[in-house]
């Protein structure tokens, strides 16, 4: 019984860092990574400083993917507005 426990609080926590695992490879695909990193600042400020500047902010997602779409006060991005939104998403929730 204890193994069978362990092995289910296994896969239950790959199962939740899928989607982070996954955001974060999109982010490197569409050229994100370049930069920018999660906890320090490259070229642009660390996604972690810009989850904190929109935190509790209930139009951040929508500013973010505008931003990012247009190439207004942002280099315009390669990636789908589908992949940004996924992105934006990821980066509001470090």
């Amino acid at each position: 019984m204890k193994h069978t426990s362990i092995v289910l609080m296994t896969l239950i926590s790959l199962a939740c860092s899928g989607p982070v695992l996954a955001s974060e490879a999109m982010a490197k695909a569409d050229g994100c990574l370049n930069c920018h990193a999660v906890d320090s600042k490259k070229v642009g400020p660390a996604f972690k400083d810009v989850a904190a500047k929109y935190k509790g902010k209930a139009d951040a997602e929508q500013t973010l993917v505008a931003k990012l779409t247009s190439g207004k006060g942002h280099p315009a991005t390669k990636a789908s507005p589908a992949d940004v939104k996924t992105i934006v998403q990821w980066v509001l929730a470090q």
